[in-house]
This record gives C-alpha cells, sequence and structure tokens, in this order.
C-alpha cells in the first residue's frame, strides 16, 4: 500500500518547486515508509511513498514504460497481474519488473482510458502520457482506496490519496464547503464526490478523469456500476456451492504477498469466513489478530477464540480499555475531514496490533452490504411492508402526527421506542432509510444550525445524495435498492475511509476479499430472499459456512465494533465534551445555535437522553477545527500541514 500525489499545469509547462512537491509527499510519509520517489518536469510533477509487498527488489515509483513517455504513480493492488502481463507480452510489451504497478503502463498503453475495465483490485493512480499532454486519474471500483484532486484558481491541477498531502502545497484554501458540513452531520462523514474543502474533490468509486492540457478540466467518466438484478434462479445449495468457490478464489488471490500476512478476525460471520478459507489455502498457521473489549458489552474476543482454535491460527489479542479515547486528536489529523464513526478507535488498535505481527491483513469488510446482514436491513424491510399496506398521501398526516407526538424514549425497551418507527413510516423508503442512518436528522440538524448558515444551505439538504443514488439503482426491489445505496455511500464514506486511514496510519495494507467486484456482481444478481430470509441476515452466507463455523459464530446476535460513548461523555469525558461543544472554537464558527448545543449536552449528561452519536459527531468536528483548519496545526510526530 502506498500514498501518491502529485501537481500538473493544466494550462502550460510551468516549472513546479521540487520542494513544494516533496513536501506534499512527506506528508504521506505514513502511508510509505519504506521508499519515497519523485518525477519532474515542467507542467507535471508526481510523487509517491512506499509500502514494499509485492516485487521488493525492483517496484520501486514513479514507473515508466521503455521510452520513458509513460509514468505512474499507484496506490494499492491489481491481483490479477500475473494473468495481464503474459497477455501484454503476446502484444508486444516488454516488462522490467515483476511488480503489479507495470501493468499499469503497459495497459494503458494498449487499451488507453479502458485499462481500468481489465483489472481486479483495490487501487488509485496517476498516470502522465507526455505524448498525449494527458494526465490520466483512475480509482477502483468500490472506493477502496482513497484519491482526491482540486483545481486552483490559477489551472494548476493537485491530487493525493490525502487531503494533507494537497493542503501542503500551500494553495488548497482551507475554505468550508457548507453542503459538506450538511452532509457530515447527517451522515458522520461527507460522501463522494463532495470534499469538505470548497475547492476540492474526491473521484467518485468506478470513475476515472482524464486531463489535457490546454483544454478545461472534464466531469469524471464511469466506468463501473453494479446492477441488482436479483434474477439469477439459482438454487439454495447451487447458490451456497457456487458462493464457496468464489469466496475461496478472492482469498486466494489477496494471499499473494512477498511480506508477511495476516487477517482480521472479529468474531462475526464475515472475518470469520475469511479466516477459514485462508487456512485451507495456507500450508502454515494464520496470523490472526483481535480486540478485545474491557466491557463485555462490547466484547467478542470469545468468538474469535473459537474460531481461531479451530483453524490453529497465530492468534494474538489486544485488549482496548474502556476509556480509550486519548486518540481523538490523532484520529482527527488522520482522517483529513471531519469523521464521526466511532468505531474508528478499535479499528486503529487493531491495525496497530496486526501491524506488530504482518505487512498485509485480511478483513471481512463489505459482507454486510453484499450479503444483507445489517440489523438495519430487517427493520426497513419490515416497515416496508407497512408502508406498502397504506398509501403515502394516509400514511403522512397519521404517522407524520404520531412521530411528532409521540415520546423520543431512548431509556425505554426497544419495543417501546416507535417515534423513530412512526417518523420512518411518514416518508418514501428512501426517505425513511436516510432518517435512518441519520446521525442527527432533519429535525436536529435544522435546530442545531444557526439561521445564517441554514441561509448558506440555500435549502440544501443531505437526503438528496441518497436520492441521487436510488434514482440510479435500477431497481425497486427494497432490500436491493437500500443495499445499492450502501454500496455508494455508507461503504464508502465510513468504512473504507475509516479502514484506510486506520491501516495506512500504522503503513499497514488492508485486503477485503468480500469486495471483489466479480463477487460483488454476482451477488446482486440473487433473489433478496437468498440474503434475508425470516428475519435472518446473511442467510445463505451462513449456510455455505454451516461446515466451516460454529454455530455460535454464525447465528449469534451482531455485536458491531463500537465503543461507549455513552457513558464516556457522562463520566471521563464529561469535562472534556462541555469544554469542546460548548466552548468558544464552535462559537466562532456562526455554524451553531449555542441553545440547541447547550441542549444537547445537558440532555445527555443529565440521563433524560441518549445523545451520545450527535456528541461524539460535534467533539471530532472541533478536533477537526483545531488540528486541519489551523495551517499550522501539527499531526504525529509534529508534522505541520
Amino acid at each position: 500500500m502506498c500514498g501518491i500525489t502529485g501537481i500538473f499545469d493544466t494550462t502550460g509547462r510551468r516549472e513546479i518547486d521540487r520542494s513544494v512537491l516533496e513536501r506534499m509527499n512527506q506528508a504521506q510519509f505514513h502511508r510509505g515508509p519504506d521508499e519515497g520517489g519523485i518525477h519532474l518536469e515542467p507542467g507535471i510533477a508526481l510523487g509517491h511513498r512506499r509500502l514494499s509487498i509485492i516485487d521488493l527488489a525492483t517496484g520501486q515509483q514513479p514507473l515508466f514504460n521503455e521510452d520513458g513517455s509513460i509514468a505512474v504513480v499507484f496506490n494499492g493492488e491489481i491481483y490479477n497481474f500475473q494473468e495481464l502481463i503474459p497477455e501484454l507480452t503476446a502484444c508486444g510489451h516488454s516488462f522490467h519488473t515483476r511488480s503489479d504497478t507495470e501493468v499499469i503502463v503497459h495497459a494503458w498503453e494498449e487499451w488507453g482510458e479502458s485499462c481500468v475495465q481489465r483489472f481486479r483490485g483495490m487501487f488509485a493512480f496517476a498516470l502522465w502520457d507526455r505524448k498525449r499532454e494527458t494526465l490520466f486519474l483512475a480509482r477502483d471500483r468500490l472506493g477502496v482506496k482513497p484519491l482526491h484532486y482540486a483545481l486552483l484558481n490559477d489551472g494548476t491541477l493537485l491530487f493525493g490519496s490525502e487531503l494533507k498531502s494537497m493542503l501542503a502545497h500551500g494553495g488548497l484554501k482551507r475554505e468550508l464547503d457548507p453542503l459538506a458540513i450538511e452532509e457530515y452531520f447527517a451522515l458522520g462523514y461527507v460522501a463522494e464526490p463532495r470534499c469538505v474543502f470548497k475547492q476540492a474533490l474526491k473521484l467518485p468509486p468506478g470513475y476515472t478523469l482524464t486531463v489535457r492540457r490546454g483544454l478545461p478540466l472534464p466531469e469524471p467518466r464511469e466506468y463501473w456500476d453494479v446492477r441488482f438484478s436479483l434474477d439469477n434462479p439459482l438454487r439454495l445449495e447451487d447458490a451456497c456451492a457456487e458462493l464457496d468457490e468464489r469466496l475461496r478464489e478472492s482469498v486466494r488471490l489477496r494471499m499473494i504477498s512477498e511480506v508477511p500476512l495476516g487477517a482480521f478476525l472479529s468474531g462475526g460471520v464475515d472475518s470469520s469466513a475469511v479466516v477459514a478459507f485462508m487456512a485451507e489455502l495456507s500450508r502454515d498457521p494464520v496470523n490472526t489478530c483481535s480486540i478485545s473489549f474491557a466491557d463485555p458489552a462490547y466484547n467478542e474476543a470469545e468468538f474469535a477464540r473459537m474460531v481461531a482454535e479451530r483453524y490453529h491460527t497465530r492468534h494474538f489479542v489486544d485488549q482496548v480499555e474502556s476509556d480509550d479515547f486519548d486518540l481523538i486528536d490523532t484520529l482527527a489529523w488522520l482522517y483529513d475531514e471531519p469523521y464521526a464513526d466511532s468505531s474508528a478507535i478499535p479499528t486503529y488498535r487493531v491495525c496497530q496490533l496486526a501491524r506488530k505481527h504482518v505487512t498485509v491483513a485480511l478483513s471481512g469488510d463489505g459482507g454486510d452490504e453484499s450479503f444483507g446482514g445489517y440489523r438495519r436491513y430487517r427493520l426497513h424491510m419490515m416497515e416496508e411492508r407497512m408502508r406498502a399496506a397504506l398509501p403515502l398521501g394516509l400514511r403522512q398526516p397519521l404517522f407524520g402526527l404520531l412521530g411528532h407526538v409521540y415520546p423520543k424514549a431512548d431509556w425505554a425497551p426497544r419495543m417501546f421506542r416507535a417515534k423513530t418507527t412512526f417518523q420512518a413510516m411518514a416518508r418514501t423508503s428512501v426517505e425513511a432509510y436516510f432518517h435512518s442512518m441519520s446521525i442527527m436528522r432533519g429535525d436536529m440538524r435544522q435546530r442545531l444550525f444557526s439561521a445564517s448558515f441554514r441561509k448558506q444551505l440555500g435549502g440544501y439538504d443531505a437526503s438528496e445524495i441518497f436520492r441521487r443514488h436510488a434514482a440510479r439503482a435500477g431497481t425497486d426491489d427494497p432490500l436491493g435498492l437500500i443495499q445499492y445505496i450502501d454500496t455508494k455511500t455508507y461503504l464508502v464514506g465510513d468504512i473504507n475511509t475509516k479502514v484506510d486511514r486506520a491501516s495506512m496510519a500504522h503503513s499497514l495494507e488492508v485486503r477485503e476479499p468480500l469486495m471483489d467486484h466479480l463477487l460483488v456482481e454476482w451477488l446482486a444478481t440473487l433473489p433478496s430472499s437468498l440474503k434475508l430470509k425470516n428475519g435472518e441476515g446473511k442467510y445463505f452466507l451462513k449456510k455455505a459456512l454451516e461446515a466451516r463455523l460454529p454455530g455460535d459464530v454464525l447465528y449469534r446476535p451482531k455485536m458491531g465494533f463500537s465503543v461507549p460513548l455513552d457513558r464516556w461523555f457522562r463520566g471521563p469525558l464529561r469535562e472534556r465534551v462541555r469544554t469542546a461543544v460548548l466552548g468558544d472554537r464552535l462559537a466562532q464558527t456562526g455554524m451553531f445555535n449555542p441553545e440547541y448545543l447547550e441542549h444537547l449536552v445537558q440532555a445527555h449528561q443529565t440521563g433524560k437522553r441518549d445523545y451520545s452519536a450527535p456528541l461524539w459527531s460535534l467533539l471530532m468536528f472541533e478536533a477537526f477545527l483545531r488540528k486541519v483548519m489551523e495551517p499550522h496545526a501539527a499531526g504525529p510526530g509534529g508534522l505541520g500541514i
């Protein structure tokens, strides 16, 4: 895994300051501590930090073609590179390394922009073609690897794996996009393609951007999308047998490495499945890494141990203490944008543990989205059955009134917490799903933001993100629709962002077998009844794994990977929350309603309401203002950005 960055003069061939490029590259040192490479010529500069995984001796970057007219910097892995090399060799291309990076150069020469359709892997790369005066940017289909870019006022295009490399240039303005702030407080992240800064954008997953010198910056071009056709007539037994073959192949491809390799093992179905296949494919014991929690309500270590013992893995466990909240500032610096998934804390810790033993770790990420594993999917389908029984014209006034008058009962047993359900019933399916996914729902954000900030939003609501993706989903199947939305939003903006930054902070490469695009495409053809049946999520995945995993692992309630925020904010972080949320820094932005901030803190700390998720989002936003927005804020080791 690596970090890439660069500068392109879209207007001409102005000389680029070498020290600026070196500063940008150094800002991402943690992504690739093994080697650093740069290339400059008039009007173009490429930087690369390398974490050596494959072809340790000759895989340095930037990497060039035979005559030096094409150069590439690349972050990720092309898992099918060994298949592409003989195909490209037969076309007349000569290879001088054994790296997957060189495949990209020759694939561009042979197939041009469509080369990305031949790659199976996780990747973000920038390729410079001097003869065509063209810069080509590409990002993998599911957004495992990040890629940001920004066009400055003088025609300079910046790009980088992380925003901090672009901020190191000095020309990118730290001017916040109000629409990004609305998205953050709704979802806990800024959704693609938007960035927190007005000048910057994220290249969306499955898109490329072709920039030609002397021409205006074009819109990114989509080269891949998943279609939930749900029309594959496989019987359960046949689906399980084919899944077995596809999982085995996906795991096998991701075990190609010249450095120590292992896996995360949470004790959940997805990571346990990956470990089971790794053990069957490996001659040596698999290295597995788990996090245990001092609080038993969050601890899955027992189930991870069961799987480790079954497959005789070399199992490593670290305990995360109940009050492991010292990472707040570190996370704010790592993520560059405001990011409010508190599971980033244990994710950071498990990556820290894994890096002590391996350089590459396989994970089970992506399984919930493709196999239908989230508890919210079951709840949404229950609501869908009720929505189908009454037309929207009747539901809106009836359930809208109930949702307004019914008390918010966070303290009560779940069966009595009906307010959210009533609110969802008064909405369309897409609006209801957005409502359920929001950290702060629409009425809360209206109260959170000041009148002046709401005016800046100009009526924009983050629910537009879900509506936009729903319009492109190509299915009206209730489960398929929200799986598609999650694949485009939550998987990319939350899960993949969390794992990429947490793993790269420790120079650890994480690979996701359940996000293999061929597997995802195939799963999208299967009927929803195979994924969610009789209230059981991941139905056919669990059936396929019954011979490999204990029933206690397969059929226990899902716990998640979370931390006790509610208790922290009433106990050890009580004063920190008050200082951050009610202090000068948030007040001086002019974005927030101080009376509502006071309500959030008081109601939570007195036990009247559980506002832990909204307060965490505010706490992380305040940390973002300190660690990123202030120009001389320092990251770990004093590295300023």
